[in-house]
């Protein structure tokens, strides 16, 4: 079971999971941040259990790494090792979230855009 071969590693907290995860993948911790949008520090702090990511940046992370989220928090589900590759689909769904994302992004900010010109000519 995978949960066995979690402890052999030292992955028995959120922290350590998340690192193996990312080793396991190839990632540095700064690629990872950079993917997921936050500070180098910060991920750095989740994976030394100095802090803990919040939900909503846990399941993007849980996407980034290809583990699940329930593996993220328990060691219980789908880790790294079981998954062989990352499959296209997964892929074309992580595009189609990222580009919501970034449209998303883009119309906050032609918002407040906006809202700067609207008192500049006030």
């Amino acid at each position: 079971m995978f949960s066995e071969n979690l402890a052999s590693h030292g992955d028995d907290t959120l922290g350590g999971r998340i690192s193996f995860a990312r080793e396991t993948i190839g990632l540095s911790a700064v690629e990872a941040a950079e993917r997921l949008g936050v500070l180098p520090a910060s991920w750095s702090a989740w994976e030394c259990d100095r802090d803990v990511p919040r939900a909503n940046r846990l399941t993007m992370m849980a996407g980034i790494l290809a583990v699940s989220p329930l593996w993220l928090l328990t060691g219980q589900g789908s880790g790294p090792m079981e998954a062989t590759e990352t499959s296209q689909a997964a892929l074309q769904q992580e595009l189609r979230a990222a580009s919501a994302d970034a449209e998303a992004l883009n119309r906050r900010l032609r918002t407040i855009a906006s809202r700067l010109e609207n008192q500049d000519g006030s």
